[in-house]
This record gives C-alpha cells, sequence and structure tokens, in this order.
C-alpha cells in the first residue's frame, strides 16, 4: 500500500473523532433527573419513593481531550446524595498520553472503572440520573459487570467511551446518539431522546458523596 493510501486510510478512520474535536463544550448542563417505571416508561420524580432507592447515572465530565463520558451508580439518598458510588467507564490503561493518540489508530489496552475526576463537581460537563428500584438496579449493575470484563480495548473510532456508555443505556431499553458525539454533546441527546419533559433538575445536593 503506498503512503498516499494509508494517509487516505487514516483520515477516514478519524474523520468521526476529528470532527467531535472541532466543536466545543458549552457550560456545564444541569443535573437532570428521571424514574423508571421497569417498562421502559420515564417520569419526572415527585418526592422520595422508597421503591427506587438506587440510581444509575450516565455523566460526561470535561477533560484536556474532548472530554470523557461514563456511568456512576450506587444507592441514593433522600436528599438525593449518592451512598458508595461506583463508577465504569471505557478509557486507555494509562494515564500518559501516548496511548490514548495510538487509540485514534489501532485499539489499545483498556480499563473500565474510575479514572481521575469522574466524581470531581468541577469537571461535571452534563449528566442524566436514572431512579430505579431494586430489581432493576441489580440487573443493571450485573450486566455492567459482564461489559467492564468483555472490554479490554479502547479505539477512540470504533468502541470509545461514548460507546460503551451506550451499550449500558441500550440495555436498559434506552435510545442512545452517535458514538461520535463530543461526550457532553452525547450525554444531552441521550437524555433528551429518551426523558425529554419526563426529567427534572436535580438540587446541588444530588452530588453530594457519603
Amino acid at each position: 500500500m503506498t503512503l498516499a493510501r494509508v494517509c487516505l486510510s487514516l483520515m477516514v478512520m478519524l474523520a468521526p473523532a476529528l470532527s467531535a474535536c472541532q466543536t466545543k463544550d458549552t457550560s456545564a448542563a444541569p443535573r437532570y433527573v428521571s424514574v423508571a417505571d421497569g417498562n421502559g416508561k420515564l417520569s419526572a420524580p415527585s418526592g422520595q419513593n422508597k421503591d427506587h432507592q438506587y440510581f444509575i447515572e450516565f455523566r460526561s465530565r470535561y477533560a484536556l481531550s474532548y472530554g470523557h463520558s461514563y456511568v456512576v451508580f450506587g444507592r441514593v439518598g433522600e436528599k438525593g446524595e449518592m451512598y458508595s458510588p461506583e463508577v465504569a467507564g471505557l478509557h486507555p490503561a494509562s494515564m500518559s498520553a501516548v496511548p490514548y493518540v495510538l487509540g485514534h489508530f489501532v485499539p489499545v489496552p483498556a480499563e473500565t472503572g474510575w479514572s481521575d475526576g469522574d466524581l470531581e463537581e468541577q469537571y461535571r460537563s452534563a449528566s442524566w440520573r436514572v431512579l430505579v428500584d431494586e430489581a432493576q438496579y441489580k440487573k443493571t449493575v450485573a450486566y455492567i459487570r459482564k461489559l467492564q470484563a468483555s472490554s479490554p480495548v479502547w479505539d477512540a473510532t470504533i468502541y470509545n467511551c461514548n460507546a460503551f456508555t451506550a451499550d449500558i443505556a441500550r440495555h436498559m431499553g434506552y435510545k442512545t446518539p452517535a458514538i461520535w458525539l463530543r461526550p457532553q454533546e452525547f450525554m444531552t441527546k441521550l437524555r433528551e431522546l429518551n426523558a425529554g419533559a419526563n426529567a427534572s433538575i436535580a438540587p446541588a445536593s444530588a452530588s453530594t458523596i457519603r
């Protein structure tokens, strides 16, 4: 293969990622909350429901790159505070920028848990929390564990952090936007596709960790 063809192939492969890089994040989006009824229907929360003491939160954060998307999950308190939250998200298995850059050309080894800044409020760019009952929570967490165990690589154009998050959303029965959007835009569109007006803005206490 000639050098020109190699360059052309790389441009085609990177087109989605490069187009995402050309846009900019907006100011942080509000914290939206919905309640799942177990049958795919969503509503805005109206007071504390004792049957929905758990949450799956789809979240994006700012980063030196175009950002990161992931899920936070756990038990929720009466005021929306999180108790012992866990994080699942796909990202290169290194603090170095080298694997991240290489991941735009070839798959690189990945990790599927917490990354620096995931639970720090100042880095949140958008989020959508879905309150679920215990049965829904256990079912979703079991899928997350399975997905974590079967996602060994990160690839910016084929299977990135948005794709990992989208798999979880689809498992819960939700529609998902294109995986090549910037994480903040991906997270906002995910909520709009599924909750729309059936979501309410959560108070600041919803981000408190206990």
